[in-house]
């Protein structure tokens, strides 16, 4: 699909790629070769120790017009398995905002599909400007809930998580989140554990990102960094944001995005 990007565009993905200051992850100069055959690239010309996003860039454009070759590194980078050995959890998710802040101006978007990135045409989000920074969520409730209705509540939570972000009501967005996380937690427990004779409305939201993980439907970071959202969840009760110290502000809002990016891409990836 990105056959035809524009240069600047090329050039800014290199720079997503090596890293370093602000950025996720950085990659030494060996590394961006490896990334490439990661990528699927054969024939990688080895690194010469010249400007680590000079050589890319020159890698980047020597196969442009190489159908796939270009969507293939985007989707790399975009790719959870390329941060497990950094130990950086929430990279891909960072990464994947970077590249479609880049990838929208030339009329795509890094998406998921069970789990997996893919270049796809941008799809504006419903009801939003198209100038407001999308919120990259990578499956929808009805793909991934079975109970339609429950699917259909949970879009509407989303919907409204969405609206407290763009408004400021941070700590509403951040109860949303809370609500949507248990709701796909409980329909994975009804879908897939039948046979618990535990009734559905006495499950905690600790127990269920704790029994996810357990099952093996969600990986470490997403049950790391769920305890975490689960307790920013709480503040639903006043005397818990008394106890806090704090009211949650929009740094707050863009650590718990992450999380149900990873929950919802781990259930999809482990559905069957």
């Amino acid at each position: 699909m990105l056959e035809n990007i524009d240069d600047n565009s090329l050039e800014e993905i290199a720079r997503i790629a090596c890293g370093g200051d602000d950025f996720p992850a950085y990659r030494r100069g060996v590394e961006l070769a490896k990334l490439l055959q990661q990528a699927g690239w054969d024939k990688v010309s080895p690194y010469n120790g010249e400007s680590r996003r000079g050589w890319l860039t020159d890698q980047l454009r020597a196969r442009r017009r190489v159908p796939g070759a270009i969507d293939a590194v985007v989707c790399r980078l975009a790719d959870r398995r390329e941060y497990i050995p950094r130990h950086e959890p929430l990279a891909a998710a960072e990464v994947t905002q970077m590249l479609n802040e880049v990838l929208t101006l030339e009329g795509f978007e890094v998406s998921h599909s069970r789990g997996r990135p893919v270049v796809r045409e941008y799809v504006p989000p419903k009801d939003q400007e198209q100038d407001t920074p999308a919120v990259v969520l990578h499956v929808t409730m009805s793909d991934l809930v079975r109970d339609p209705d429950l699917a259909a509540v949970l879009e509407d939570r989303l919907a409204e998580a969405i609206t407290c972000d763009r408004n400021g009501c941070y700590a509403s967005a951040i109860i949303m989140l809370g609500s949507l996380l248990e709701g796909v937690l409980l329909d994975a427990v009804k879908s897939r554990l039948p046979d618990t004779n535990r009734p559905l409305d006495k499950w905690m939201l600790g127990e269920l990102i704790e029994t996810a993980h357990r099952e093996k439907w969600i990986q470490a970071d997403a049950h790391g960094f769920g305890g975490k959202l689960r307790d920013y969840r709480n503040l639903v009760h006043p005397n818990a944001q008394v106890r806090l110290g704090h009211a949650p502000d929009r740094d707050t809002l863009s650590m718990c995005w992450p999380v149900i990016n990873a929950t919802l891409n781990d259930l999809a990836a482990t559905a069957t």
